[in-house]
């Protein structure tokens, strides 16, 4: 049995009628999906230089700058869910490889925000812009009840997983 073979039979103890093999099918199409996109994610650290959690904090941060708003490190901590001394860590790594910098609060002087650097934003850019476009071409080719279904369902199986909680300790 093949590799993928054996990823797909993973439906195999549910019944088996139409209902159950549509959602085995659509399930492993997903599974796919992330398996793909975990294999870009990985793909693009490592052509940045980054660990995981320094391009979550790059996403981050570009975001609030595209939206106006300015982050603290006690913002980007409670973000990544990490504390104050990894957050320094984080920052300090991210600065000395040119991808943040340190800047004065626009209000509290006493206080800094963390700005990615002009850089950072055109290597992303560079990085990640071909596969977006190509994303979005697809998710703009949905006829708008077709992008409410997937948007509905992939919501749906979002509340899904955020509802598993770890097996209790024993």
């Amino acid at each position: 049995m093949s590799t993928q073979e054996i990823t797909e039979a993973s439906g195999y103890w549910f019944p088996d009628d139409d209902a159950t093999q549509r959602g085995v099918a659509v399930l492993n199409a997903l599974r796919r999906y992330r398996s793909a996109e975990t294999a870009m994610r990985r793909r693009t650290r490592d052509s940045m230089g980054m660990g995981e959690t320094d391009l979550l904090a790059v996403r981050y941060l570009l975001q609030a700058q595209r939206s106006g708003t300015a982050v603290s490190p006690k913002d980007l901590a409670a973000y990544l869910k990490i504390s104050s001394a990894s957050t320094t860590i984080l920052i300090d790594r991210l600065v000395k490889s040119n991808h943040v910098r340190r800047d004065p609060h626009p209000t509290d002087r006493r206080a800094l925000v963390i700005t990615p650097t002009t850089e950072t934003d055109d290597e992303v850019r560079a990085t990640l812009g071909v596969m977006h476009r190509r994303m979005m071409s697809i998710a703009e080719g949905l006829p708008a009840s077709e992008a409410r279904i997937v948007a509905g369902f992939l919501e749906q199986m979002r509340e899904a997983v955020d509802q598993v909680d770890p097996a209790p300790s024993h």
